[in-house]
């Protein structure tokens, strides 16, 4: 299933005023990463299109995972880099990995757009998507109350501007964590879940997976070398 992008109708402000291209804000949406079963996609037929290159299985799985590198694509930006990716999946047990061959990062190109998405897990393999330079993103609706919450999680910032759209602002370091330990948590949680076949059950799953071992064991570092440094700090001062 695909990690849906907040990414709306541009990635510029100057050029918001043009053609909705980038309205990925669903009405039916729970959360802005469905987008449909495992990433599908059909053509007018109702038959299967893949929204990506398939990688068929060659049993390289665990820590042998074959990484691919596509460029992101003019005006876009890959947010992770491959030392980041496979240093935060060596941090995760190894029986997490069992399945995974592949992890992409993918060019974002017009036919993708139709699709748009931070991630997604198809077969044994995680794509990640690219992000726009700016590292904003803008929408015509305002952002609902799970998406607020979610943002104020990683550290981005939602505002309105005077002519009423709505942005979402990241930093590079706010939108590196968000990747890191979200959307790729996210997809890996996907490719473990062989248990639930209900859409809305995988989504489940995935959300929880991706806070249990993305969002909650980094907050927990970080409040550890928060509290060392107070303790050095006042034992320099005694």
């Amino acid at each position: 299933m695909a990690r849906m992008s907040h990414r709306g109708i541009t990635h510029t402000k100057v050029a918001k005023t043009k053609v909705a291209s980038r309205d990925f804000r669903l009405s039916t949406q729970a959360s802005r990463r469905r987008g449909g079963e495992s990433g599908r996609t059909a053509d007018s037929n109702g038959y299967f299109v893949p929204p990506e290159d398939w990688h068929e299985p060659t049993g390289d799985t665990g820590s042998r995972y074959k990484f691919i590198y596509q460029s992101p694509g003019e005006g876009f930006c890959h947010v992770l880099t491959e030392d980041e990716i496979r240093g935060r999946l060596a941090e995760l047990p190894e029986w997490m990995l069992e399945g995974l061959e592949v992890v992409q990062l993918s060019r974002l190109t017009k036919k993708k757009l139709s699709f748009p998405c931070y991630g997604m897990q198809w077969g044994a393999a995680i794509y990640l998507y690219p992000m726009d330079e700016s590292l904003i993103e803008y929408f015509p609706h305002p952002p609902r109350p799970e998406q607020v919450v979610e943002a104020k999680m990683f550290g981005a910032v939602w505002e309105e501007d005077e002519d009423g759209f709505w942005r979402l602002e990241w930093t590079e370091d706010t939108i590196r964590d968000f990747y890191l330990n979200n959307v790729l948590i996210h997809e890996l949680g996907h490719l473990l879940d062989t248990r639930n076949n209900n859409y809305l059950a995988r989504e489940r799953y995935a959300e929880w997976f991706a806070i249990e071992y993305g969002y909650r064991p980094t907050r927990r570092q970080q409040l550890a070398k928060r509290a060392a440094k107070k303790v050095v700090r006042r034992h320099h001062h005694t």
